[in-house]
């Protein structure tokens, strides 16, 4: 039978309480009190601009910026380098910022620009699934019957996103709890639609061709939800 004060014991038992004093450091202790994870809880070390599922979350809250490089003046209103002082899009601006104070436009048209690629590709490529979540019922109506169409006459569009040449902001209101945002882009695309019998229709399947739409990205900003959707296209000739 082993001694009660064996050397070899103490020894063991007091490796013990050392590593449990340092395990105890590294890891805390929990008081009941710790704050518990929300996500959707917009935080300041957050970033909401992600990719996931196909939604968009465009509002952020990265640094403002007045011209996508130099940091925004402190206390500069926020329209400052979107919207020309005095026009309707700065005043609409201040009234969105004003009711959600996480809205920086910097943050949405990085946001709007992941949008329209992923809505110009996927209406391409006929992909209803991945539009849904980004469109109003209205203008995913007009995308789905398009596609039916194109489906029906036996009809492919070949689409290749090169890349967006400019986006801004043209137009910003607030009526009510509905933020709305106008968007210029200048992208360039290569497009042609084929035929049954592989004929191009419509488009050049070898050109890269500059096209101009103005959308208009709507919110609730009383929901939980953080998600803009298109709720209008106009084409630019």
């Amino acid at each position: 039978m082993s001694q009660p004060f064996d050397p070899l014991n103490l020894l063991i038992l007091g490796i013990a309480v050392v590593l449990l004093f340092k395990l105890r450091s590294v890891l805390g202790t929990r008081t009941g009190n710790e704050r518990r994870y929300d996500p959707l809880q917009r935080d300041q070390q957050q970033t909401e601009l992600r990719r996931e599922d196909n939604v968009i979350h465009m509002p952020g809250r990265e640094p403002a910026r007045s011209d996508g490089d130099a940091p925004a003046e402190e206390g500069a209103p926020i329209w400052q380098g979107y919207a020309e002082p005095g026009s309707p899009a700065a005043a609409g601006l201040e009234k969105i910022a004003g009711a959600d104070p996480s809205f920086l436009p910097r943050s949405f048209l990085e946001g709007a620009r992941i949008a329209y690629e992923m809505i110009v590709s996927a209406f391409a490529e006929g992909d209803k699934k991945a539009l849904k979540p980004l469109l109003s019922r209205e203008v995913y109506d007009g995308f789905s019957a398009a596609i039916d169409t194109r489906q029906k006459n036996n009809e492919t569009l070949e689409s290749k996103f090169v890349g967006i040449d400019n986006s801004q902001i043209v137009g910003a209101e607030l009526s009510g709890k509905k933020a709305s945002v106008t968007v210029r882009f200048i992208a360039d695309l290569i497009s042609a639609t084929r035929s049954r019998t592989g004929e191009v229709i419509d488009g050049d399947a070898t050109r890269v061709r500059q096209i101009t739409d103005v959308w208009t990205f709507e919110r609730d900003i009383s929901s939980r939800d953080p998600n803009w959707r298109l709720i209008s296209t106009e084409g630019v000739v």
